[in-house]
């Protein structure tokens, strides 16, 4: 009993940090290379699935969250010192929105996803670039475009009405991916 306890608390203790080299996409992954807890194996899945490049999921999380498991919109204030509402439900590794994520637990059956699991969160990534992809015409491997059309919605996409901070958060993403890409090829993941 003590041992399976032991076991279980170990399993836990990975789960609940961010990786400390962000920037390093063979760092994660070697952090991150448990037998429950193995987000290479998962990135992989993923992209095999839906199609999208490692280096492009990867560096989407990273600018959505920074790989932080529980990561949520700043709260805004009332009267500068009351905490009131977030500005949006977004939530999680992949900052996925209520509707959305329900939207994809609907249409892939993946009922007991959490934006919290890292697994789950890559997937969803992987399944709204692949949506981007047949309804928008974005190529699978082009970071920028992509991370426009996660951030904004494929409605938006189409409108076309970026902000200069959206459009420096898609091209931080799409140069992340080019160096996750160049990393993840010199380490052979």
């Amino acid at each position: 009993m003590r041992i399976a306890f032991f076991i279980a608390l170990l399993v836990l203790a990975g789960c609940g940090t961010a990786p400390s080299r962000i920037d390093n996409a063979c760092a994660i992954f070697a952090q991150r290379d448990g037998l429950f807890n193995n987000w290479a194996r998962d990135a992989r899945h993923a992209s095999r699935e839906y199609g999208v490049p490692v280096p492009v999921l990867m560096a989407t999380i990273y600018t959505e969250s920074s790989f932080r498991a529980h990561a949520r919109p700043k709260r805004t204030y009332i009267l500068g010192f009351i905490p009131w509402k977030r500005a949006s439900s977004a939530y999680g590794y992949a900052q996925a929105l209520d509707g959305t994520w329900a939207s994809y637990k609907r249409e892939t059956g993946r009922w007991n996803a959490s934006r919290s699991d890292f697994g789950d969160a890559i997937h969803f990534v992987a399944w709204y670039h692949n949506k981007s992809n047949r309804r928008n015409g974005i190529s699978l491997g082009d970071g920028y475009r992509l991370y426009l059309a996660y951030y904004a919605g494929h409605a938006g996409y189409e409108r076309g009405q970026f902000t200069s901070g959206i459009r420096g958060a898609a091209q931080r993403s799409a140069r992340m991916a080019s160096q996750y890409e160049r990393q993840l090829r010199a380490c052979g993941y």
